[in-house]
């Protein structure tokens, strides 16, 4: 009788009305964010023309943003086990389209920096409530990794759409428009999850601890930034400060949350070999991408002259890939292995990446499209499986604080992949020799080059255009190469690491 009673329970919870109406809600607030993240890249040269930032406030531009978002995942996504997963999403969907507009009038770089930030703060509320409301939403497991694959897929598409339509607006307006794209989106957000979303949350919360809060943030913020600066300038005795005081800020978070009856992040989560392996994939994979990413709608559109627009739609290949890929990794997870798919989508990515150090200023499109694709599909692949991996190794109480782990990884590997692969782009380009009377802005990045060439005589601003951008591509080709270097090793811990690790099969109690 209990045993029928609770396969009825089990079917009406797979059968629940709503849940896929209610993953669209999550699919936009997945799409707000990766429509805001890959914008950017195109509108860098307009912000460079405009603003005109120093070679340091570029890259702060680029990755200040996630250096906040790293440091307050962990905070947020333990905040909405407390509060409520769909209240918080709804707040910071809101903070998020109001905060874009900040960005769109940004007129200085130090206001543009500051309202990156501000976005970062609103950003980390919203992907680990996605996450975990999925993980309440769908108790069926297959189910759960189509869900999970249609999530990573929305944010592949955000990608391409992105590119795409930012393109088409830096063509017909001026560069804050692609932020203002994000109020729609949030409008819709907000007034059709207030009624279809389920709110859910941890019964036995216990206290949101702010010392912990600030220990995280300050440790992340701190580490990242040392690296960064190390990276771009080498040693000095205020980056090792910096690094220091992170580390030791994320010691005393460990340290706190052993200690503690309700801790933000639970510690035992990473004894867990499949939780932590997927963890340290997610970030390897991302550090290896996302310096590269970040400088190559500046290669399709300052090297190789492309329009906003085309470059948005020369993109498109890695989002078409990394769809196809979510949306069959979990099936194919069950059908070889967990670490045999991972393993070599992030192979499948490394090897890609090394195509690319030999792209020059006149490299044919065939060649940069096939590379964008098999990365695209081998990140979709991973990238979804290890987040099914982290989701169904936590109890559902925990689904935020696991699924904010989860996002931290991400974008702690975004933050570190500009810091140290776009400092390698920034350092291997400064030191380019430009003709007699090129300025010293020419040296500080490609767009501020292109600028200043633009006030020269004809000789001279090609000659200086020739060796900037020549610079410019053997940057990329170095970055390229240390990149593939960290995908490849992420492939191989990944097959240790996940050994054994299977996603799950039986039918879950709500």
């Amino acid at each position: 009788m209990t045993r029928t009673l609770q396969s009825a329970q089990s079917a009406e919870a797979v059968k629940r009305p709503g849940r896929w109406l209610a993953l669209s809600v999550l699919v936009l607030a997945v799409l707000l964010v990766a429509v805001d993240a890959t914008v950017l890249g195109l509108a860098t040269p307009y912000i460079s023309e405009d603003l005109a930032p120093s070679g340091t406030q570029l890259l702060w531009i680029g990755d200040v943003y996630s250096f906040v978002i790293a440091g307050l995942l962990v905070s947020m996504g333990s905040l909405g086990d407390r509060i409520g997963r769909k209240r918080l999403l709804l707040i910071g969907a809101t903070a998020f389209g109001a905060i874009s507009v900040l960005n769109a009038y940004a007129s200085t770089p130090e206001m543009m920096i500051v309202a990156r930030a501000l976005l970062g703060v609103a950003g980390a509320t919203l992907m680990p409530a996605t996450l975990a409301l999925i993980r309440n939403l769908f108790h069926d497991p297959r189910e759960r990794s189509l869900a999970v694959g249609i999530w990573g897929a929305a944010a592949s598409a955000g990608a391409a759409v992105g590119p795409v339509v930012g393109g088409f607006l830096l063509e017909h307006f001026w560069w804050g428009s692609v932020f203002l794209i994000n109020l729609p989106v949030m409008a819709v957000l907000v007034v059709v999850g207030a009624k279809l979303l389920p709110e859910s949350s941890n019964p036995n919360p216990g206290p949101w601890d702010l010392p912990s809060v600030v220990l995280s943030l300050v440790g992340m913020f701190g580490l990242v930034y040392a690296v960064k600066e190390t990276a771009a300038h080498g040693f000095a005795w205020a980056t090792l400060a910096a690094g220091l005081l992170g580390a030791a800020a994320l010691c005393a978070f460990v340290r706190r949350q052993l200690t503690m009856p309700t801790p933000l992040l639970d510690m035992r989560l990473f004894r867990s070999r499949g939780f932590s392996g997927a963890v340290l994939a997610d970030l390897l994979t991302i550090l290896g991408l996302s310096g590269l990413v970040f400088f190559l709608s500046q290669y399709l559109q300052l090297v190789q002259g492309r329009r906003p627009f085309e470059a948005g739609l020369a993109e498109l290949p890695a989002a078409v890939g990394a769809v196809v890929a979510g949306l069959i990794a979990g099936r194919a997870a069950r059908r070889f292995s967990v670490r045999a798919v991972v393993s070599g989508g992030l192979a499948a990515v490394g090897l890609a990446l090394a195509a690319l150090t030999v792209v020059g200023q006149h490299t044919a499109y065939p060649l940069i499209g096939a590379v964008l694709l098999v990365v695209g599909v081998g990140a979709g692949f991973a990238f979804t499986v290890t987040a099914d991996v982290i989701l169904s190794s936590v109890p559902k109480e925990q689904a935020g604080a696991a699924s904010a782990v989860s996002e931290t990884a991400y974008e702690l590997g975004a933050a570190l992949g500009i810091a140290v692969l776009g400092s390698i782009v920034t350092g291997v380009y400064r030191d380019f020799t430009g003709p007699e009377g090129t300025p010293a802005a020419a040296h500080e990045s490609l767009g501020g080059a292109v600028h200043a060439a633009a006030g020269l005589p004809a000789p001279t601003a090609e000659a200086l255009l020739d060796a900037a951008r020549q610079a410019f591509v053997d940057g990329l080709g170095l970055a390229a190469a240390v990149g593939a270097a960290v995908l490849l090793a992420a492939a191989a811990a990944s097959w240790f690491l996940l050994r054994g690790q299977r996603l799950e099969d039986g039918v879950e109690h709500p």
